[in-house]
């Protein structure tokens, strides 16, 4: 099975003005998941915008493809991060790294680990109906003399 890739736009700074522009996004939190079956990679950064001259979007009319084209234009390496996450899916499939048991300590054998016994009923308290004292504690915390 392939690994799926999907890139999200978590956040947007904006500035709320910017010269004669409204909610200039300054800042965009991106996020790159990748899935196989149960596996799963993630990666994550920040990209950074200097205010528009030019062709300004207003706030409300971005896109999140749109977004994530500024992120890449600035910076973002897509192809390296895709490599990232599939790494981390494919290191997950095929450990590159191992830790066996020790050869020197016997495995153990879980056939003969048996359920704890259920307890009897004088075995069970209620801490509800636990008697009280109307002694008060003492000082020392061994006897019940109060020292004066």
């Amino acid at each position: 099975m392939n690994i799926s890739i999907n890139w999200i736009i978590e956040r947007l700074l904006v500035k709320p003005t910017e010269g004669d522009k409204t909610d200039v996004v300054i800042t965009a939190d991106w996020r790159c998941n990748g899935t196989q079956d149960q596996y799963s990679g993630t990666c994550y950064g920040s990209a950074s915008f200097a205010p528009p001259t030019e062709n300004f979007t207003p706030y409300e009319d971005l896109t999140e493809a749109q977004v994530l084209g500024w992120c890449f234009a600035s910076g973002v390496d897509q192809t390296a991060i895709e490599a990232n996450v599939t790494a981390q899916i494919n290191d997950q499939i095929n450990p590159p790294v191992i830790a066996p048991p020790l050869p020197w300590v016997a495995p153990v054998d879980n056939s003969v680990i048996s359920a704890p016994k259920p307890l009897r009923d004088e075995q069970i308290v209620d801490p509800f109906l636990l008697p009280t004292s109307d002694v008060p504690p003492s000082v020392d915390g061994m006897s019940t003399n109060i020292l004066g």
